[in-house]
Formats: C-alpha cells, structure tokens, sequence
C-alpha cells in the first residue's frame, strides 16, 4: 500500500458549480416554486441537498480541548537513541518524520477566547514509517487528579456551573474551587495554573510535556522509563493578566491568528523534543513515585537532554477537516514505546477511543486523511459508517487459506510487542502511599520562580477566589495554600478580607532550575512585533532604520498612526481603533515634531504607551519623542526604556531591551 498524504481532497474542481453529485447548478441563489411569490418546491433536490448538508455539519465538540489551532511539519532525530529504543522515528537520524500538531484550550468551548487561564494542550501525532505515534500533552508537566476516575468530577467542576451554565472559560466559580479544595493531590497543578504559564504569549514560546511516564524499550527488550518534553526554540514567556483579559475582547483569536500568521510569513515554530531517563532499576532514587502525574522528576536529579527537532511549516488547508477531526490518543504507539503504569495514564487509554467514537459516531475516523497513517494498514476490519476503503479478495477474516494473508514470519517480524512486566496484588481499590505528598513540589515550584513570577501567582489566587462566594471554601483554600507557603496565604486572605493560618515558608522545599519562565532568558527577538507610533510630519527615515535593524534580528515592525493611509512614502499598518500595545511585544515613537505633538494631544496613542510601560515591554523614542515619554510620565532611566537623539544608535540598545522579553523592576 502506498504511503498516504494527509493532505486533504478538494472539492473544488472545474469551473462550474455544481451538487454533490456533480450536476451543473443553474441557479444557486433562488429555490424552485410555484410562480415567483408562491411556496417553495420539495422536488427542488439542490435545495434540498444543500439545506440537509448545513443541517448536519457540526459535530460534536471535544468535552476538553475544544477549540484549537493546529499547523504540519516534520521532526528529526539528532543522535540515534538506540541505547534506549528501537523506535525508528527516534533512531533513524536520516528520517523527516512527518507530523501534525494541535494546541487547545482544555476549558470553555469552541467560542471561547483564546487567552483565558488554562492548561494550553500540545498534542504531536507522528506520522512514522512504524505506524501512528501521538505524543498528546499538554503544557504543564503535572496534572491536577493521580487516579482517571476522578476525571469526569474535574471536568464537571470547572466546566460552567450546571444550574446557570456560568461562567465560560473560565475556573473563577464556586464549584471549581470546592472540588479542588477538597481534593489536596491538586495543589502543585493550582501552583502551575496560576502562574504566568496558563496565559502563553504564543503558541510558539510554550513549553509542552508528555506528563505521565512512558516507557523506551530497545532491541534486548531492557526498559527505560521517560518523561517527553518540547521546549520551544523562542524561550518560554507569557501575557500578563490584564493583557489576557483585555484580548479575550479585543482579539480573542490572538494565539490561533499569532500561529497561522508566523507560519505564513515563514517564521516557523521549531521545538526540541527532550527526555528525561531513568533506568527501571533505579526509579526509586529519584524521590518520588515515577508513576505520579501530579509530580515533576527535578532536573537537578534527572537531566533534560536535548534529542530532536520539531519544525512546524505548514498551515492547514481546510481547518474542519484537519484541526477538528484530527484524533489523537495517547495509545497509538509505535514499537519501542510503550507505557507505564500510572492510573491516570491508563484510564486515558480507555478514555480517548471512546470519546473519538461518541465524536465521529464510528470507528472509522482513522480513515479520514488528517488521522490516516503513512506506513501501510493491513488488516481485515471492514464496513460501518465513514469506511471509503475495505480490504479486496475473498477472505475478510483471519487466519485463511485463500492467500489473503501475509506470510506468518514476515508478518511478525518487528512487530509491536508490549513490554512484559511484572503484574502482581490483590484486586483493592486504593491510592499508594507512596502518590501521598502533595505540597512540597507545590512549593517546590513557588520557591523556584522570581519575586514577579510569585506576585502574579497571589494575583491570580486572589482574583479567582474573589469570585468564590462560600466562604468555607475559600477557607479551606488558604488551609492549604499555608501549607504551601505562608507568607503566600497571608497575602491572598489580606485581600480576600481572611484570616490567614498558619503554614510553612516554600524555602523548606529548596529550589529547581527549569521552573522559572525567568530563567535563563534566549536572547532573541525573532518574530517578535514592535508598535512604531507616528503621524504626519514623521522623521520616515528613523523608521526605516529601525525596520532594518529589526528585520535582520528576524522581528517585525507595524506602523500604528491616529488614521490609516500613507505616511509619506510609508504604509500605515493599523489605526489606534483597532491596535492596542497588548498586540505587540514593543513600543518605538520615531522623532519629528509634528508627529510627537499629534500623539501627545491623542488620548489612545498616550495610553498605548503608558499601558505597554505598565506591563513591563521596551520601549525606545529619538530624538524629541522623548516628550511623549515625559508626558505618560515614563522615565527615561527605567529598565528596558530606551532614548536616542536618532535612530543610529538606538537599535542595538533597543533588541537587547526587547530580548529581556519584560523588566519587571520599574517604578510604578
């Protein structure tokens, strides 16, 4: 069998327009009736097929994960990891494995902006010459829940509330906090969620994870348990609260729009993929339970080492048929992988086939392109909705006599096989002992981010249980939010109007590095967009300076201006009606009297630098541009702020400005 393209059919073929039985259209803006004003006819067919297929075109959505962006590319090994798996897509050095990959939102639904404080899911369905691999993760590397059967209880309490379907995407209600309040194993996932991770600057500078433990088996059958990472090639940075808030507004497509366009414009998202290793025989040196989802392995006791690369360079060609029926599950694995025991991991192995089955309403969505492997398929399932390809011959049935079958030998050869693991206990129902300690790698975390990271986390803890309105929740909250850090839990009862208990300070858990998105920063300002604010009587020549500078450091630049049209010989980009600073990651005012005067006398432009000042983003001004700094009162002598009398010696200044990506230390 040939290897299959995922890209999708066109139906778009010929010049006329036709019904889906390929019959010429006449008229496709008027149904047949009686006479020009009386009753539309039921014989008209196009009327009735074209209304019939509108009728049925959605399906159902994903309970979590709903709405997504998704984009193909490819991924390549650098080094074989034969040592530890006979996998060919992680030892064949030569091989471009193509992929396709689909980051979401887990709350909310399809309507749902894009910016909310969520999980962000990264799910990587590799097309290998073995079969389907999917790596689904997500971008946190912990989970809330130990045990799948306490998934549905998760996703009922912080999905709306049932009585009023209140409030969409979003955690910030009653019944969220109430089941988290009285479900401890979820302290280090909260500490994760309400930090800077759950509110990605893009798609392209977020982290992804495989969360559970798997297993890489190499060719003498020896085991060694993984943990999968992506680390994105741009560094790992964030919105601030107040910017996410504000584009769930104003462009609640920002992270699908950011994705779509990066890739159009050849800026391609790269990722590493990256392992964690631990021999099976020494899993219980690590200090925790490798089979815990809600626990990190510390990198400090088990490296982070870089193996491959994952290029995204292809947008979809029609979104429904390749982002939304796309369908990954964390069981489709390849030989050389395999998975472990943590019940979390093996209630998701029932979980994600069922719920593709209650979405398509069949089991043959593997035949849709999207979902198609590229290595041969070879097997006797047949019929049912949606099957466009059956097995020729006589038999469909195994084994025959009627040369239907492969031979016996062959056919084995390099085939999938399970890693034969020890399985003994008694039948009980009941948590190790071991999967017991729930707040010291919440600490763990907390203790490792800067000063800002923490403050944000107090912020976000206190917005959301500002919204709770029983207070024996949020009581038990700062029970255990003490128990993480005190001096955590006395900030967020102050402005709760709490009492605070008492609790344990986060340096007893000590530190981990690869926690802090602080640390270490890239240094590069690669696809990163800069505001440029001007109007009439603009020096145009500080401006194209800055685009030069700026081009070669592989960002871009937009001219923003009090009205569209031209700026002598220069295109404005965007008016202030529709751009605002939280689109951009930096702010340059160029000189010329006449245009800084008419951006001091404008309200938007004023606020759009003192709202990007706010947020910590560089900012550079020439010459008398100065002026309008002065006069939003930012100081010339802040962090990340940058002034020259021209555009020459600006540049540099500003991209190591702009590298530091935010400057959290300036007067406020």
């Amino acid at each position: 069998m040939a290897p299959r393209d995922a890209k999708q059919p066109s139906v778009a073929q010929g010049d006329a327009l036709t019904t889906n039985q390929g019959i010429k259209i006449e008229d496709d803006a008027n149904s047949l009736k009686a006479g020009s004003r009386g009753p539309t006819l039921l014989e008209d067919f196009h009327f009735r097929e074209k209304m019939t297929h509108f009728d049925h075109e959605r399906m159902p959505e994903r309970v979590v994960h709903p709405r997504g962006s998704g984009a193909h590319g490819y991924f390549q090994v650098y080094k074989s990891l034969s040592k530890y798996t006979k996998a060919a897509v992680l030892t064949d050095t030569s091989a471009k494995t193509p992929v396709f990959v689909r980051f979401s939102v887990v709350n909310g639904n399809l309507g749902t902006a894009d910016t909310i404080r969520d999980a962000r899911g990264f799910a990587t369905k590799f097309y290998t010459s073995e079969g389907v691999w999917d790596l689904v993760g997500n971008n946190i590397p912990v989970f809330f829940i130990q045990d799948a059967i306490k998934f549905p209880d998760l996703v009922h309490a912080f999905k709306p509330e049932p009585h009023n379907d209140i409030p969409q995407g979003s955690t910030a209600h009653n019944s969220f906090w109430d089941f988290i309040s009285l479900t401890p194993e979820s302290m280090h996932m909260i500490m994760w969620i309400m930090s800077d991770r759950a509110i990605p600057r893009s798609y392209r500078m977020m982290e992804g994870f495989g969360v559970h433990t798997f297993r890489l088996v190499n060719d003498q059958g020896k085991s060694t348990f993984v943990k999968f990472h992506w680390k994105p090639e741009l560094g790992v940075h964030s919105l601030v609260w107040d910017e996410a808030q504000k584009l769930a507004g104003k462009d609640p497509d920002f992270h699908r729009r950011d994705l779509w366009e990066a890739i159009e414009n050849k800026a391609y998202p790269e990722y590493e993929l990256a392992l964690q290793l631990v021999p099976e025989d020494e899993a219980d040196k690590i200090g925790v339970d490798v089979l815990d989802p809600t626990k990190i392995w510390p990198e400090d006791k088990v490296p982070v080492q870089r193996v491959g690369k994952l290029t995204l360079n292809r947008n979809p060609d029609n979104f429904f048929a390749e982002t939304e029926e796309v369908a990954f599950h964390p069981g489709h694995l390849v030989p050389g992988i395999d998975v472990s025991d943590d019940p979390l991991l093996q209630g998701r192995l029932f979980s994600y086939l069922d719920t593709q089955l209650n979405r398509f309403g069949t089991p043959n969505f593997t035949q849709l392109p999207i979902n198609q492997p590229k290595s041969p398929v070879n097997n006797f399932q047949q019929d049912g909705p949606m099957r466009f390809t059956n097995r020729p011959g006589k038999a469909n049935y195994e084994p025959n006599s009627l040369k239907s079958t492969p031979d016996e030998a062959e056919a084995t050869k390099g085939g999938y096989v399970h890693y034969p693991s020890t399985v003994q206990g008694t039948k009980i129902k009941e948590r190790s002992k071991t999967f017991g300690d729930h707040y010291t790698q919440a600490a763990l975390f907390y203790n490792s981010l800067t000063l800002p990271e923490q403050d944000h986390i107090g912020q976000a803890l206190t917005f959301e249980l500002s919204k709770v309105s029983e207070a024996k929740i949020k009581s038990l909250m700062l029970d255990h939010l003490a128990k993480v850090d005190e001096a955590l839990a006395t900030k967020v009862a102050a402005k709760l109007g709490l009492q605070s208990p008492k609790g344990q300070p986060a340096a007893r858990a000590g530190k981990a590095k690869g926690l802090s998105q602080e640390e270490p920063p890239t240094g590069t300002i690669k696809s990163r967009k800069v505001a440029i604010l001007a109007s009439d009587g603009v020096v145009t020549s500080d401006i194209t300076r800055l685009e030069a500078s700026l081009k070669k450091e592989g960002a871009t630049a937009e001219i923003i201006a009090p009205h569209m049209g031209q700026l002598k010989d220069l295109k404005i980009d965007k008016s202030f009606v529709t751009a605002d600073s939280i689109m951009y990651d930096a702010v340059y005012i160029p000189s010329g009297k006449e245009s800084v005067s008419a951006l001091m006398n404008d309200y938007e432009s004023r606020h759009f630098v003192r709202e990007a000042y706010d947020h910590g983003k560089a900012i550079a001004a020439s010459g008398d541009a100065k002026e309008l700094l002065q006069a939003v009162g930012v100081s010339s002598a802040a962090a990340g702020v940058v002034i020259d009398k021209d555009a020459n010696d600006l540049s540099k200044a500003f991209v190591e400005a702009m590298s530091h990506h935010r400057h959290w230390n300036r007067p406020k």
